[in-house]
């Protein structure tokens, strides 16, 4: 009796290393003629003029208005929103780039502060911002 033949179950892996070192010789070839990405940042320089103190507008938790001027070095306390929005459109007179910040306290309704920051918006006071604590402090 003759010895029966078995199929070799074995794959030829010398093509796929051919294909690989083709690969490698093309990629170290192209690395060098690849320019690196270009990226024009900006240039800080020193401000001609300090930036403007935000006027401060504070609403209590029992929801009263104040107005808090840390350049003019002066605060108002119990105001009425109308009142309010007229005494901080005096302060902003000629300082549109002026900033406002509004600073509620935690238990003064949502509604309160859209409220003022509407009335600020329609007497087209630009730069309105919430004032916030930051977390952790």
């Amino acid at each position: 009796m003759r010895g029966k033949r078995r199929a070799m179950a074995q794959m030829n892996v010398v093509p796929y290393i051919d294909v690989m070192l083709v690969l490698l010789v093309i990629f170290m070839v192209a690395a060098p003629m690849m320019q690196p990405g270009v990226v024009n940042l900006p240039q800080v320089g020193k401000a001609e003029t300090a930036p403007a103190s935000p006027l401060e507008i504070t609403i209590s938790a029992s929801g009263d208005y104040s107005l808090r001027d840390p350049q003019g070095k002066s605060t108002e306390h119990k105001l009425e929103l109308a009142e309010l929005i007229d005494k901080v459109k005096q302060k902003l007179a000629g300082q549109n780039d002026r900033p406002v910040v509004i600073s509620a306290d935690k238990a003064v309704r949502y509604e309160k502060v859209l409220q003022v920051m509407d009335k600020l918006q329609r007497e087209q006071v630009a730069r309105v911002g919430l004032l916030v604590k930051p977390q952790g402090k």
